[in-house]
């Protein structure tokens, strides 16, 4: 995964991803119908089913200027799920 950073235009914002396997690096999400940053986010590890799970910490840490809407949203590691 490469990283990538993205404003809010569109409805999305910056995840950024605190620890775990995928730690420093951020991911563009959309924001859910209500408007509100994803609560937990799954990332796929590997073509064989491994995913990571990250939640949302309650922190945000950057707004979008002027808008008063998230622009990065800080994500702590939860574990692997596999299909």
């Amino acid at each position: 995964m490469g990283r990538m950073s993205m404003t809010t235009t569109g409805g999305t914002y910056t995840a950024k991803l605190l620890d775990g396997p995928l730690e420093g690096r951020t991911v563009a999400m959309s924001f859910l119908d209500n408007g509100d940053p994803q609560a937990r986010i799954v990332l796929p590890a590997n073509n064989r089913g491994k995913k990571y799970v990250y939640r949302r910490n309650g922190e945000i840490s950057e707004f979008a200027d002027g808008t008063g809407v998230p622009g990065a949203v800080d994500y702590s590691y939860y574990g692997a799920e596999f299909e």
